[in-house]
């Protein structure tokens, strides 16, 4: 990539708006603040319900600190944080006109590359800025179907007995760990996606969220219910510009994949480095079910990012992989865990890391057999790559089996990129960066395949920005 196309593409992700808000909470997590939020919102009683038991249990649980090697969270005060930012737009709510979006908040995506993926090659988008969703749209040949897409505010008041059912009730309950209650409490925005019995939306739905405000928390929560043998891919993307002090994102992410469906999860994720990146991300499937993750993360100072598959029903599947760098003062600790609760299940997990300038990255997973999951495979393999000899890369593997036939296998190799391989590659006219950047790219290829090819592309882009260093 040329200088010129560098700085361009840096610009993109760089770029700010004054901020123009129509309503700002206070700092930090009080009772007040919820409220705020909800009546805001104009929500039902329900939902204000489970956010006050979600503060409740925030209240009472610690941040983790005693986790091997974990990311040092002492320098987040989620005190400074300001958890809701309502952007100053004509509309409440999404609107479905492009045109109907902010000049500048519509300049912002169009820079991201919004709405230009949905001329292209999506069934439908959603975007959101700040803590509220200001634009989604469905293709009307998957409305007429039955598929719901819409944002979580709106999918509150339109389908409230799905949300009621399946809203941080069994998949991500509150009480699951501190960052699951924060984000129960304060929750704003996200998808909503349902998909009909036997429906196969064919092109991809999408969501971007972008943190435009300095010291703010984003926490979008998404909900997707794939009934019984319908299938659906769900793309996420989310950016933030370069701040002087820190944000937090701690969004929440529920896939309920019934009978026989089939549910793909993307996410690309490009944060600021003074940006914490703490997520709860969990899937229940039934029999026959089969839940993928593509997951690609960078540029926030410290990532906690683990999704889940819980692997109910007999014949449940479940494949997980992720990418992660890390640069300079970055902590990217990053993995997946499995639950096999039913006989026959499969479940494949592959993790690729690359470090530079003393960057750390972290497999940390989970793999549990339950007694009874007989007959069930995992597989598990992380490969790691490093610049230099002052990054770190560490693998935490947990194996819990309480079953004996079944399969198990773990395999995990960490690597430098040699001399020998820059050397060959620059005998065949290629300057030390680009040989260093096809090694990567050739790393990164099993997982980028797993991706429609505009965000392979995009991986490809921020990677290389991550080389350069011109990112955060």
């Amino acid at each position: 990539m040329s200088s010129e196309e560098l700085t361009k593409n840096q610009e993109r992700f760089d770029h700010k708006n004054e901020e123009r808000s129509a309503l700002r909470s206070g700092k930090g997590l009080t009772e007040e603040v919820v409220r705020l939020i909800s009546e805001d919102k104009d929500e039902p009683d329900w939902m204000l319900d489970r956010r006050l038991r979600a503060l409740e249990h925030y209240q009472n649980m610690p941040l983790p600190t005693d986790w091997p090697g974990q990311p040092d969270l002492t320098e987040l005060d989620v005190e400074e944080i300001i958890p809701y930012i309502r952007p100053d737009v004509e509309a409440r709510g999404s609107v479905d006109s492009w045109e109907d979006v902010p000049e500048d908040i519509k300049d912002t995506f169009e820079k991201l590359g919004i709405p230009e993926a949905e001329r292209e090659s999506l069934s439908g988008v959603g975007a959101q800025y700040e803590s509220e969703v200001v634009y989604q749209n469905m293709q009307e040949q998957w409305e007429e179907k039955g598929v719901v897409f819409m944002n979580m505010d709106q999918a509150v008041e339109e389908h409230p007995e799905i949300v009621k059912e399946h809203f941080m009730t069994r998949c991500v309950p509150p009480s699951d760990n501190k960052f699951a209650a924060l984000h129960g409490a304060v929750w704003s925005g996200g998808s909503f996606v349902y998909v009909p019995e036997d429906v196969t939306v064919e092109m991809p739905v999408q969501a971007y969220f972008r943190m435009n405000s300095e010291g703010m928390g984003q926490f979008e929560h998404t909900l997707i219910v794939a009934e019984k043998g319908s299938e659906v891919h769900y793309i996420e993307g989310c950016s933030a510009p370069k701040y002087g002090t820190h944000n937090l994102h701690s969004g929440g992410v529920e896939v309920f994949v019934g009978e026989d469906a089939h549910v793909q999860y993307s996410t690309v994720q490009n944060w600021s480095k003074n940006t914490f990146n703490l997520n709860t991300k969990r899937a229940i499937a039934e029999k026959g079910g089969r839940m993928e993750w593509v997951s690609g993360s960078m540029g926030s100072k410290a990532t906690m990012l683990y999704p889940c598959t819980i692997l109910k029903g007999r014949g449940a599947s479940a494949n997980h992989i992720s990418i992660a760098f890390a640069g300079e003062g970055q902590d990217i600790d990053t993995g997946a865990k499995v639950y096999h609760n039913a006989p026959n299940t499969n479940s494949t997990i592959e993790s690729k890391s690359i470090s530079k300038d003393g960057g750390r990255t972290n497999y940390r997973g989970l793999v549990h057999i339950s007694d009874g999951a007989h007959d069930s495979s995992t597989a598990v393999e992380c490969d790691a790559l490093m610049f230099d000899n002052e990054s770190i890369s560490d693998t935490m593997p947990y194996m819990e089996i309480n079953e004996s036939k079944v399969d198990v296998a773990h395999e995990a190799t960490v690597g430098k990129i040699g001399d020998e391989d820059v050397f060959y590659l620059q005998s065949r006219g290629l300057d030390d960066d680009d040989a260093k950047q096809m090694i990567v790219s050739g790393f990164i290829e099993p997982i980028t395949e797993e991706l429609p090819i505009e965000y392979a592309v995009e991986l490809n882009r921020l990677i290389e920005l991550e080389m350069e260093g011109s990112l955060g």
